[in-house]
Formats: structure tokens, C-alpha cells, sequence
């Protein structure tokens, strides 16, 4: 048992609870990919929100904005509807660092709401991905977090172009 401990500590995960394990290794995940992404927007310069690594690609900024937008349809759908929110189109509206780490901690927190809520049983209650698909809040929220893990595979480019160190890798 303190190796299965000491392994989940490793990768970030929380042990796992007696009473909802499923919902506690989603919430570990959950966890762990929101503190890098803040982590990372927190940590890149005013001036690399800009930065594109081609000219087709969205900039780190509109990484962050397209984040923070996606956070509200994957975990509206996760909850009960009348908690729901709309994205505040920060891919779109936002440019400046502040104001990009604001909605994305906004949007972290909106987040917050469906994961901390989560029980076993409540992994298998169904709700509407996006407001269309319907699906349950398992394949929901485990999508937000391969979305955003996603996407943090894009900042980590970024930043090791602008010669930053990523959150994940800090420290080794």
C-alpha cells in the first residue's frame, strides 16, 4: 500500500479514497493539468502572449483564451444546468497576460464546481458535452482534462522556445 502511495504522489495524484475512488482519480487528473496550465500562463512574459510558433498556429494568448473558453462548455456540461455558464469568448476578446490569467482562473475555478461535486456514482449521470452530445459527466470531464493536457503540450512548445522551463518539468 505505501508503494501505491508513494506512486501516486509521484504522479501527482492524491491517494486514493476508500469511499469514491473513480471520482478521486478524476479530481487527482483534474488537479494536476489545471496547475500547470495556471502555472505556465502565469509564468510566460507579457510579451510571449504574442508569441506564435508559426504564423498559422494560435499565439500562446489565444492558447490560454481558447482554455479558458472550452473549460465552460466541457464542465457546464458536467453539472447541473442551471450552473451552467457562457464562455466569455477569451480566445477572441482578450490579449494582455492580466487579463488572459484572470479569465483563465475563472474559468478554473467554474471548473472546480464539477469536479468537487463529483462522486462514483454521479461519474455515470449524463449531460450535454457543448450543449449538444449527450454523454456522461466520466466522459465529459475526463475530455476536459485530455483537451487541456492537449493544449499544454502546445504551451510546453512555446515556452521551450522562449528558452522558459514548463511547470511539469521544473524541478528535475
Amino acid at each position: 500500500m505505501r508503494k501505491m502511495l508513494i506512486l501516486a504522489a509521484a504522479c501527482g495524484l492524491t491517494a486514493v479514497a476508500q469511499d469514491n475512488p473513480m471520482a478521486t482519480e478524476v479530481k487527482g487528473l483534474w488537479t494536476q493539468i489545471k496547475t500547470n496550465i495556471v502555472k505556465a500562463a502565469e509564468k510566460m512574459p507579457e510579451e510571449g502572449y504574442a508569441f506564435k510558433a508559426t504564423p498559422d498556429v494560435r499565439s500562446f494568448g489565444q492558447l490560454i483564451g481558447h482554455i479558458t473558453d472550452a473549460h465552460y462548455g466541457f464542465c457546464g456540461g458536467a453539472m447541473d444546468a442551471s450552473k451552467a455558464k457562457k464562455a466569455p469568448g477569451a480566445e477572441k476578446s482578450l490579449t494582455s497576460k492580466a487579463d488572459l490569467v484572470a479569465a483563465l482562473k475563472t474559468s478554473v475555478e467554474f471548473c472546480d464546481g464539477a469536479y468537487n461535486s463529483l462522486t462514483d456514482a454521479s461519474l455515470a449521470t449524463k449531460g450535454k458535452l457543448f450543449g449538444r452530445a449527450e454523454r456522461t459527466y466520466n466522459t465529459i470531464l475526463n475530455f476536459n482534462i485530455a483537451h487541456d493536457n492537449e493544449h499544454y503540450g502546445n504551451i510546453v512548445t512555446y515556452m521551450r522556445l522562449k528558452n522558459l522551463v514548463p511547470p511539469s518539468s521544473e524541478g528535475r
